[in-house]
Parts: C-alpha cells; sequence; structure tokens
C-alpha cells in the first residue's frame, strides 16, 4: 500500500525533525532551551497579567492578594522581629487603616495622592492596602531626603498628605511650617506624636471597623491607573516621581515567580521599601504567590546569617554593596548551615558573587537588570556570573532593545551621516535604548513632562521611532551575555541610590566660602559603585571650613549623597585628571 508507506515516512521525518533539531540547536547554541524556556515563562506572565487587568472589573494586585487571603488566611505574610503578621491579620489592619484615613480626612477621594514617609515596618504594608482599597496612588518617599528635595518630593507627585514615622520627626519638623502653609496635612502612623500640632492616627485604628471596604472605592480603576510613585534620581537635578500603573506593579510582582518564588518560601527583605525591589518585588512577590516575607528595619551584615536561620528563610534580596557586606565579615564554621536557595537581586560584581558562592554555598542567584521607570529589563536566568541577563532573539521581538555607541565626553549618543544611532557590535559598550511600545511603555515622571521628554530618544533606527534611553551603557558578549558597564551623564551610584550630581552642586554652592563646585563619583577599593567627590574652589580670602563643611552636608544632603572626598583647586573645577586623590575627607 503506497499511501501507508508515505504515510510511515513522513511520520519518521517529523520524528527525525523533532530529535535532531533541537539537538543541532542545542549544538550550535548550548542556551537555546534555556532562552527558549524564559521566554516562554515571560509571555505567560504578561498574558496572565493583561486577562486579569482586562477583566471587568479588573484584578489587580489587590485581588491577588485578597485570594489569598482566602485560600490561606492563616498563613504568615509578615515576619517582623517578634511579631506574625498572617494574611487575614494584615487585611483586617489594612481595612481598619482605610477606613481610619476616610474618617479622619473627610472621605479620601480616588484618585488622591497619599504620600507615606516611613522605615521598614508592617505599617507600610497595611498602609500601601489601605490605600490600594481606597484607590488612592501612595507616594513612596526616601527616608534619607530632607528639606527642599522632601518638598520637591510631595510637590511632584501631588501629595498633600503625609503619613510619616516618629523615627523621621526631625526631618518632618524642618519642613513643617512650610507643608502646612501649602495645606499638606501631616500625621504621624504611630501610637503617640513628639510634635505639636500633628495628630498620631493609630490609637484611632482600634475604633474603627476591620470589615471589607466597598467596592465603589476602586470602581474607575483600570491597567493604566496610577498605583504607586516611586522616586529616583535620573542624569539631573531633584528626585523624579516615576509613575507606577497597576500593569507595571503586577508585572513586576510577577518577577519573583519567573524566578521560581514558591507559595512555601520565606523572602528576606532588608532593602528599603521605599525603592521598587523591596516593595514591589519584595512584598509584591508575596502577595502573587502567597509566600511569606520578613520585614527587617535596616541591614545588619553581622546578624544576616542568624535571622535566616532564626526565620527559616529560602530567598533573599540583595543589591551588590549587601553581598560584599556579607563576604567581608569575619568567617563562621556555619556559613553554609542555612536554607537559602536562592538570592534574587542585582549590581552583583563578578569577583564578589565567586566569593559569595564558595563561602556560603551553592545558592541560585538570580541578577537582574531594570530601573523603576524603564519599560523593560533583563534576568540572568542561566547563572552566567557577572552578566544581568541574555540579548536571546526570542526577548528581541517581545521587547526590541539596542546598545547604541555613545559618546561619553559629549554625554550623547554617536549618529551617522543620516542622523541615526549606530549599533555597536558584540563585545563593544554601547547606551542601552528599548523601544517605546504597547508592549513596553514609558509612563515617565509625575508632573514632570520635560524630564519625561529627556528620557526619549529619538530617531534612533529609523526617523520617527522613540527608545526609552537607560542612561546606562552595557556590553554585549559573543555568546550573548549582557554585563553592566557603566551610567553615563550626571549621575553616579553609591549605597545602593543613585546619586544627582547637579543637585549636590546646587546645595554644596550655598556654602558661603565656596565659589564654585563641581561633584563626581570617584572608584573606591572594596566597594561598589562610585563615592562622591567634591572638586571646589574658595572664594577670594576664604578658608576652607571642613567642619562647617561636614556640618551643612549632614542637614542638607541625604547621606548617600554627600560627597566623602574635597579636592580643593586654585583654578576651575572641572573633573580633575590624574588619580582623584582628595585633598581632605568628610
Amino acid at each position: 500500500m503506497p499511501g501507508l508507506g508515505i504515510l510511515t515516512a513522513a511520520v519518521v521525518g517529523l520524528v527525525l525533525l523533532v530529535v535532531l533539531v533541537p539537538a543541532a540547536a542545542g549544538r550550535l547554541a548550548p542556551f537555546f532551551w534555556a532562552d527558549l524556556v524564559a521566554f516562554g515563562g515571560l509571555v505567560g506572565s504578561s498574558i496572565r497579567c493583561r486577562r486579569r487587568l482586562n477583566r471587568c472589573p479588573p484584578v489587580t494586585l489587590l485581588d491577588v492578594f485578597q485570594e489569598n487571603v482566602r485560600r490561606r488566611p492563616r498563613w504568615p505574610l509578615i515576619l517582623f522581629q517578634d511579631e506574625v503578621y498572617t494574611y487575614e491579620d494584615v487585611d483586617r489592619q489594612s481595612n481598619r487603616a482605610a477606613r481610619l484615613l476616610t474618617r479622619r480626612l473627610g472621605g479620601l477621594e480616588p484618585g488622591r495622592t497619599v504620600a507615606v514617609f516611613l522605615p521598614n515596618q508592617p505599617t507600610y504594608v497595611w498602609t500601601w492596602l489601605a490605600l490600594a482599597k481606597l484607590g488612592c496612588p501612595m507616594a513612596c518617599l526616601n527616608c534619607n531626603v530632607r528639606g527642599r528635595a522632601l518638598q520637591h518630593a510631595l510637590a511632584a507627585a501631588g501629595a498633600t498628605i503625609l503619613l510619616a514615622s516618629p523615627d523621621l520627626q526631625a526631618a518632618v519638623e524642618e519642613v513643617l511650617p512650610d507643608l502646612q502653609r501649602d495645606g499638606t496635612r501631616v500625621f504621624y502612623l504611630s501610637s503617640t506624636s513628639p510634635t505639636p500640632g500633628v495628630e498620631a492616627l493609630l490609637p484611632a485604628m482600634e475604633e474603627v471597623s476591620d470589615e471589607p471596604l466597598p467596592a465603589h472605592h476602586r470602581a474607575g480603576v483600570t491597567a493604566n491607573s496610577k498605583a504607586l510613585y516611586i522616586y529616583t534620581s535620573g542624569t539631573t537635578g531633584l528626585p523624579k516621581a516615576a509613575v507606577i500603573t497597576e500593569m507595571k506593579l503586577m508585572m513586576v510582582a510577577n518577577l519573583g515567580q519567573l524566578c521560581g518564588l514558591r507559595p512555601d518560601d520565606v523572602i528576606y527583605t532588608t532593602l528599603p521599601l521605599y525603592h521598587s525591589a523591596g516593595l514591589l518585588i519584595g512584598v509584591g512577590g508575596c502577595f502573587e504567590v502567597g509566600a511569606t516575607c520578613v520585614l527587617r528595619a535596616k541591614f545588619s551584615a553581622s546578624q544576616f546569617w542568624d535571622d535566616c536561620r532564626r526565620y527559616n528563610v529560602s530567598v533573599i534580596q540583595y543589591v551588590g554593596e549587601l553581598m560584599r557586606y556579607l563576604c567581608n565579615t569575619p568567617k563562621r564554621p556555619n556559613d553554609r548551615e542555612h536554607g537559602v536557595r536562592m538570592a534574587l537581586g542585582n549590581g552583583l560584581r563578578a569577583e564578589v558573587w565567586k566569593e559569595f558562592l564558595q563561602r556560603f554555598g551553592p545558592i541560585s542567584i538570580w541578577e537582574f537588570y531594570g530601573a523603576t521607570e524603564g519599560n523593560a529589563g533583563f534576568i540572568n536566568y542561566t547563572g552566567k556570573i557577572g552578566a544581568v541577563g541574555r540579548a536571546n532573539v526570542f526577548l528581541k521581538t517581545f521587547a526590541p532593545f539596542e546598545l547604541i555607541k555613545y559618546n561619553v565626553e559629549e554625554d550623547e549618543p554617536v549618529r551617522d551621516e543620516r542622523g541615526l544611532c549606530i549599533r555597536v557590535g558584540p563585545g563593544e559598550t554601547g547606551l542601552l535604548v528599548i523601544k517605546i511600545t504597547k508592549n513596553t511603555p514609558f509612563h515617565g515622571y509625575a508632573g514632570d513632562s520635560q524630564k519625561t521628554e529627556k528620557k526619549v530618544l529619538r530617531d534612533v533606527l529609523v526617523k520617527g521611532d522613540a527608545f526609552f534611553n537607560s542612561g546606562d551603557l552595557l556590553m554585549i558578549d559573543h555568546e550573548r551575555f549582557v554585563y553592566f558597564q557603566d551610567r553615563v551623564g550626571d549621575t553616579f551610584r553609591w549605597k545602593g541610590e543613585n546619586v544627582a550630581t547637579t543637585e549636590v552642586e546646587a546645595t554644596l554652592a550655598m556654602v558661603n566660602f565656596i565659589q564654585e563646585v563641581n561633584v563626581y563619583g570617584v572608584t573606591v577599593p572594596g566597594c561598589e559603585g562610585r563615592c562622591g567627590m567634591a572638586a571646589i574652589r574658595l572664594k577670594a580670602g576664604a578658608t576652607f571650613e571642613g567642619q562647617d563643611l561636614y556640618t551643612f552636608t549632614v542637614d542638607t544632603l541625604p547621606a548617600y549623597a554627600a560627597p566623602r572626598f574635597v579636592r580643593i583647586q586654585v583654578s576651575g573645577v572641572g573633573v580633575a585628571s590624574g588619580d582623584g586623590s582628595p585633598s581632605d575627607l568628610l
């Protein structure tokens, strides 16, 4: 029967195709399957998020959290010091907080922004949920901001209500008269108030109901509704309020699940909740999968592993500095006696990565790259030491990106005779730009269209296109692994924060003995990022007053932004050449 023979041949051919093509692909492209699986996970996560938010009414991250409340009400959500808060506990506390806010604020209408100025503590989590239940975006103020920067941060997000911690009393009282004059209402989320005229809200919380709130508060919420404002220092100026929509919030909260976060995991978060890594990936990741989050007010290298053992931690969050601090602690016989199986974070240098694994054991490290306001990023799903991800062919179809030639001295992309940007080749360093599309939108900064536009690079590959300018230099090697190289523009990174040099310069220029000042970052052996150096020229007849300058920086600048080195120069204050040795140390 010739028909049967043809069918048999076709089946055999198909089997050979299924078996041999992947095998050949595996030999020619050894990371083919890893690339495909990672891309499948990314697409699946994106589809899941979009389906949720396209429903009527939309299913937001808050709704996912509340589903976990129904499924596992007594499962621990937050562990903090000796306190345990279950999913049900946090839900009820957030209901009380929401009802209290509406009572004290005379009917807090949906869409009104409320700023929180809090350190890491459980109150932060249920306040976030309370505001979400009211349909109000939350502005996450950096606990290090002071004075003019604090006022600017509130104004940028349009926040006229500030919920603060007494731990930040000095910062609050410094700007309180100006805030009250401008109509901003200030409250402490605490049992008592140390500041006359500022009410403490927590005593009244026990008097209000913990019943669920009516759904009408969130009737207008969509995928593009503003959920949060998270502050970032970009290339210049004061902190900018990056817009986090409901869609972006859910996509970022899914990152942990993409990396393998499970419902039975306990994730240890010492990163500040006012940044996206701690709040969205850490706490938000727990909301997504139903896991447990251990919160710590501040990172402690000496107590880190003891905490991991105490709370049965299985997943840790990090930034590069944190891992280096852990490696710098004295070695202990029990360094490998812990249950940590996975680490999620960014900024981990190759040499620290190797040392961490050698000392603390075979922990699966998931390094990622992304900006809070950015429209896409990378995940290192292969464990390649030093890389932030892979530029696989599948990813570029979903989130088109390029590395383009960049003139560091001129601080601008290099363009060809047609006025278009030029791609770099494998092994070359280039500026990362990510195309702005429906899949990868850029929502910019609240209240500042000019700064939003500055982050958009146009006419990159063809006339009329638009890309998000990351401000970062990256390199892709011949195996398509991606490596972070450096930042560009007037920004450097120190202590896990971005420092905007122009803002520091504007602040230091107010010192009475300084004629000119230029601030830049210098490398320090054994430290991540760059440390601040201020090159100054004194006014005629003035003397350098080191103690006065130190006191001024403590009073006016966040600790991470204050220069640690000062170079006194006789003439101009352009970035100094040579070894960058300081002439004084703050």
